[in-house]
């Protein structure tokens, strides 16, 4: 790593007025020179304060849309336009608003990894921190819920008195971890806890002693008096427990959780990023609007 590298990035910041954000899955340089780390529920409630001129989002697309979106004012900049996210991409504005016919007055509850358009065809939107608690909220005993299958699926298991409208989409990270990789990890580590994310295939989630988003995964190996765990999410979030807890032992559940979108930004596209070399997130104000209600009504579901 490079300290001038770093030392300039900082400097940057300083001259712009500048927020950098950092998802829980990025590499570790990244989330090091972050000024605030998390995940997409906490990033979305941090950037809805930001006092700052110009967010620089370190993590995928939708997200910094979502910034954007809770920022209107503000210039907001995705440090790698490359990095997208398969899963969001797999529910289209106009399959939408097809499926939304044959379901007429059923609300829409859009997983936040969802595109701007998508959020403006929903009702509301959710994260996995907070997906259970919103939906179980609502007064309606039938919900849409997209894109992701398999939290879907936890939020209807948590649920049960609710009808919960499936779209056939998932994360293809989460997606690729099978029985045998579980069953290899805790031969292992038998004296392991198992930790798992709810996006992963409903088949392994027998063998998890905790699910939960990746803020929650962290509280909860922070508060645990256990002393190893088997960690079931994107291999990222191994910086911040190794932070929060470093007393402890965290294992990955398996090689193949790694998110090559997560892992596309770099400290020289933040640097280029901050000295204007990246295309700020632009959309138009009817969208914005449109996709800021369901986000709000996440954000505020009190207000």
């Amino acid at each position: 790593m490079s300290l001038n590298l770093i030392e300039r990035i900082l400097k940057l910041k300083e001259e712009k007025n500048a927020l950098i954000m950092a998802h829980n899955y990025q590499i570790p340089e990244v989330q090091e020179i972050a000024d605030v780390v998390g995940d997409s529920y906490m990033l979305a409630k941090y950037a809805q304060s930001t006092d700052k001129d110009c967010i620089i989002f370190c993590g995928v697309h939708f997200m910094a849309e979502s910034a954007k979106i809770l920022n209107p004012s503000k210039k907001v900049i995705l440090a790698n336009p490359d990095a997208g996210c398969p899963m969001a991409d797999m529910v289209e504005p106009a399959a939408l608003s097809e499926f939304k016919k044959k379901y007429p007055g059923v609300p829409v509850v859009a997983y936040v990894n969802t595109s701007a358009e998508v959020k403006a065809l929903s009702d509301l939107c959710c994260t996995s921190s907070n997906a259970v608690s919103l939906i179980k909220a609502m007064k309606e005993d039938k919900i849409i819920f997209l894109p992701d299958r398999n939290l879907g699926r936890f939020v209807a298991q948590q649920i049960p008195e609710k009808e919960v409208i499936l779209w056939d989409g998932f994360c293809i990270t989460h997606e690729r971890v099978e029985e045998e990789d579980v069953i290899k990890a805790i031969e292992a580590h038998p004296e392991s806890k198992v930790l798992m994310h709810p996006e992963c295939n409903p088949a392994v989630w027998k063998y998890a002693d905790y699910m939960g988003s990746t803020a929650q995964i962290i509280d909860y190996a922070a508060h645990s008096e256990d002393q190893s765990f088997i960690i079931g999410t994107e291999a990222g979030i191994l910086h911040s427990l190794k932070k929060v807890a470093p007393e402890k032992t965290f294992h990955l559940l398996s090689g193949c959780l790694v998110c090559q979108n997560m892992k596309k930004t770099t400290l020289a596209d933040v640097e280029k990023a901050l000295n204007g070399g990246v295309p700020e997130i632009v959309m138009e104000e009817d969208l914005r609007q449109r996709a800021e209600g369901a986000l709000l009504r996440m954000l505020n579901p009190n207000g």
